[in-house]
């Protein structure tokens, strides 16, 4: 029986909050597979990570909005026994009106945050469920809940992060297969450097550091949380918003059109 350790596999780890996933993971004792476009910045971080935790890292360069990137990521996860999480956090974003993008750029970024993202989960996933073992890590935002103009595309598709996870989560309930939404708020990384957006229009009280947003986020892993919200101070609000979301799901099975859509 192998005694190696179990590998995490983090997508976008070449900067921002995947870095600081990667080195979170390294200090936890894993192995790692960082996924990028960026091969110089992964080979620079893995042999920084090797050096400081005597950790083992491989690094798999991939474009994630391309169909052989993520077809050569599916192959990682599916062929190594050893991975026993997957951190989507690869993602992109472009603040603008939804008319000035072209069809192609929206394509784009819904398949680097969704189409990649729902690939490699099913990927992992599938070995998870038979192991009865593993984490899945979906980094998804709080546009998932509130969306402005400018982010349809961005928000649209965080929404469907967020609702993906969730049915995961519901389809390994009671199993060891762990599958966590995580939402950050403003956060202090590149993707603002493609969004149009400058960190520097942003209001600095409200932009997080990565480390401060994963360290948090890992101590919502750790505790079992579903859906990590590290910027949300007041969980009664989260709570509230839960309550009520289910009782609108639940008070719409009556297979009867509501008083106010009936002609009188």
């Amino acid at each position: 029986m192998s005694t190696s350790p179990s590998v995490a596999v983090i997508t976008g780890a070449s900067s921002g909050i995947g870095a600081v996933y990667a080195e979170r993971f390294a200090a936890r004792g894993y192995d790692l597979l960082l996924v990028a476009r960026r091969e110089d910045r992964l080979r620079e971080l893995a042999s920084k990570l090797e050096a400081l935790h005597g950790i083992s890292v491989q690094t798999l360069p991939a474009d994630l909005a391309d169909e052989s990137g993520i077809q050569a990521v599916e192959e990682a996860l599916r062929s190594n026994e050893r991975i026993e999480i997957l951190v989507n956090n690869a993602g992109t974003a472009h603040i603008a009106p939804f008319t000035a993008g072209s069809a192609e750029l929206h394509q784009a970024d819904i398949m680097l945050n969704i189409t990649a993202l729902t690939r490699l989960s099913l990927a992992a996933l599938a070995r998870f469920q038979a192991q009865d073992s593993g984490t899945i890590i979906n980094v998804a935002s709080v546009v998932s809940l509130h969306a402005r103009a400018g982010s349809a595309v961005y928000s649209g598709t965080k929404g469907y992060v967020l609702n993906f996870t969730r049915a995961l989560q519901e389809e390994v309930a009671g199993s060891n297969v762990r599958v966590q939404a995580m939402l950050p708020a403003i956060t202090a990384t590149e993707i603002w450097d493609v969004s149009g957006v400058s960190m520097e229009d942003l209001p600095p009280a409200a932009i997080m550091t990565g480390e401060n947003l994963v360290d948090a986020a890992l101590v919502g892993l750790d505790k079992g949380e579903a859906v990590t919200i590290p910027a949300l101070h007041d969980l009664t609000l989260w709570e509230t918003y839960e309550k009520a979301r289910l009782a609108i799901f639940e008070s719409c099975l009556t297979g009867v059109p509501a008083p106010r859509y009936q002609e009188k």
